[in-house]
């Protein structure tokens, strides 16, 4: 009975956590899988073709009502500097779901003289829309009665905005997101626990290795996340590692996400913390123009929810008349 009971105490520390950094759409490790455009505006239309990209998570499948998303992107760009994108997402934790969409806006300055060296300092920003819902049916009000809960359920649609900026030179490349940047007040939940404030910046920055003439390319990376209300942060370590081949190339690699601060659970008669820490190996194949990929996250703690892990699969499609490749190991631009 002890070990549940802490189990629950650590269960309720992380989804409180979740819960505050993923009011619209979750950051996890998909950028990774060739869809840098879903977490940095500022990469709509950056790559030399069109992308769609198909995206589905779900965690621990032996859990009820786990959670789980749906993402459905594209970008492009148009004319020589101006990029456009949308986002269609669901995502869904329990009795709480949300869908939105995402219309974006870019735009990309060549600062090299030529069209050979990369030297491109990109601008974006995305408008979202989300409709949230609290489904309390389920709960029995008649013979637990709680003033707050009503038992039906309760919709809302709120606003909110991201934006960022992006640098490619030759083979280094930056990223800065702020996302939702205006202070919005939802009103599902009681508004003396639900804070206005949802914004979150992202910073990631890495770089490509490899020489030109050979088949194999490294690429570490690393990105670091704040919740600005909760002051909550992590960090991402990334390794990844492309082979190229006659159909396109295949790939694969590690992620290791580790929480800087810890969430306080009741061991016995002493209170422990225990941070946060994703371990995620990835792999994916760009065939033609097709790419399809496939991520799976384990969740390394002592006290865990569940030991199933996160399992994702990302189908994309390249599309549209593809710019003559910059002379750098560049694979989100060439």
């Amino acid at each position: 009975m002890k070990f549940k009971k802490y189990l629950a105490i650590v269960a309720i520390a992380f989804g409180v956590q979740c819960s505050f950094s993923q009011d619209g759409l979750p950051v996890y490790v998909d950028y990774l899988s060739d869809n840098l455009y879903l977490i940095h505006p500022s990469m709509a239309g950056a790559s030399n073709a069109s992308k769609i990209r198909l995206t589905a998570r779900q965690q621990w499948f032996d859990v009820d009502n786990a959670p789980s998303l749906q993402t459905l992107s594209f970008n492009t760009r148009v004319g020589d500097k101006v990029g456009v994108g949308a986002i269609v997402y669901n995502d869904e934790n329990g009795n709480f779901s949300q869908q939105g969409v995402y219309l974006t806006f870019a735009y990309h300055l060549l600062l090299s003289r030529n069209r050979v060296d990369l030297n491109q300092l990109s601008f974006g920003i995305s408008t979202g829309f989300t409709q949230g819902t609290l489904d309390e049916t389920g709960f029995d009000i008649i013979n637990n009665p709680d003033p707050i809960i009503s038992g039906g359920r309760l919709n809302t649609t709120y606003f909110n905005v991201d934006f960022g900026a992006s640098y490619y030179f030759l083979d280094f490349f930056a990223h800065l997101t702020i996302k939702n940047a205006l202070p919005t007040q939802r009103d599902l939940f009681s508004q003396e626990f639900e804070s206005k404030n949802q914004r979150r910046y992202l910073a990631s920055a890495g770089y490509t290795f490899g020489a030109y003439d050979s088949d194999w390319t490294y690429e570490p990376s690393i990105m670091f996340q704040y919740t600005e209300e909760t002051q909550e942060s992590s960090i991402d370590a990334n390794i990844k590692v492309y082979r190229s081949m006659e159909f396109g190339s295949v790939w694969g690699g590690l992620s290791y996400r580790r929480s800087l601060d810890g969430a306080e659970f009741v061991n016995g008669t002493q209170v422990d913390n225990q941070k946060l820490q994703y371990i995620t190996p990835f792999v994916g194949v760009n065939y033609n123009r097709f790419m399809f990929a496939y991520t799976y996250s384990y969740q390394a703690n002592s006290l865990v929810l569940s030991n199933g892990g996160y399992h994702q699969i990302t189908l994309g499609y390249d599309f549209g008349d593809r710019r003559d490749p910059y002379d750098c190991n560049c694979p989100a631009i060439n």
